[in-house]
């Protein structure tokens, strides 16, 4: 979601009549979200790794 928040904030993607549409404010949201996201699936991918090699 992060990618495409980003996207429409630079006018990429979307309707024109976003509000998301050619807002900076979106860049940044859209790269803040997309980065929280990457930290959150590998801390779940390591955790799985972990949990199996304990079995």
């Amino acid at each position: 979601m992060g990618v495409i928040f980003h996207l429409q904030g630079q006018s990429i993607v979307g309707p024109e009549s976003s509000f998301m549409y050619s807002n900076p404010e979106w860049v940044n949201y859209g790269i803040q979200i997309a980065v929280i996201g990457t930290i959150i699936m590998a801390i779940g991918i390591s955790l799985r790794f972990i949990r199996k090699s304990k079995w």
